[in-house]
């Protein structure tokens, strides 16, 4: 698998590097956004692994320019900034993971590999699975046609598992993204949402939400193209 990597620190390019090595894959490298840039004209990648600080503007800028691009490849962002704003600011520029610094090599490499499994992305704001349509934009959710009521907070739910193409998301993740903190009451919350968003969207394909025992969530349903 062909992978490109933009950091300029040439210490965690190293560590990128023989991680991804081991794994029999090759390596592009960029410092920059413009050499990123440069190298996305006229060559493919599998993945792309972009650092959120660069020398000439932010991974998130450059992750924004390559959906508007077209381009479908997954993103994994680098950063040394970790919290729930800057995971969802990320999620919300386009990426398809995120992963703090200081990382575990051997997180990195099944990050990518998960990211690599999948293929490209979809990049269009809506998503069909069957007869359900979600637009991410509009925040919506119809089914044959007909708006289904969600709430904001199933919504929200929705949409996190659903744009993690069937991977699983940690309740605690999932409580920090859609209710900004992890309590008590904020996980009891989770679990009568996750009830209800079920019994909305279910179909004869199965639930729309998986639950993973111990761990967490994950969206259920095959997705399709639209029309």
């Amino acid at each position: 698998m062909r992978a490109l990597l933009v950091e300029d620190d040439r210490r965690v390019a190293e560590v990128v590097k023989a991680a991804l090595g081991r794994e029999g894959h090759s390596l592009v490298t960029a410092t920059s956004c413009a050499q990123a840039e440069e190298a996305l004209d006229g060559n493919s990648f599998a993945v792309a692994i972009l650092d959120v600080g660069l020398p000439d503007g932010s991974g998130l800028d450059l992750c924004r320019a390559i959906r508007a691009r077209g381009l479908d490849l997954p993103i994994l962002l680098l950063t040394a900034r970790n919290g729930v704003e800057d995971r969802v600011g990320g999620l919300d520029a386009g990426a398809d993971d995120y992963l703090g610094k200081p990382f575990a090599p051997a997180e990195l490499a099944a990050r990518v590999r998960a990211l690599g499994r999948r293929g490209p992305r979809w990049s269009e704001s809506s998503r069909a699975y069957g007869a359900i349509v979600i637009d991410r934009d509009r925040r919506t959710v119809t089914r044959d046609g007909a708006r289904v009521p969600l709430t904001p907070r199933e919504l929200d739910v929705v949409v996190t598992l659903a744009w993690r193409d069937g991977r699983v998301v940690a309740r605690d993740e999932l409580l920090e993204i859609v209710w900004g903190e992890i309590t008590e009451g904020a996980a009891g919350s989770l679990e009568v949402v996750v009830a209800r968003a079920r019994r909305k969207l279910q179909t004869s394909e199965g639930s729309c939400i998986r639950t993973i025992r111990g761990t967490g969530y994950a969206w259920g349903l095959s997705v399709s193209k639209p029309g």
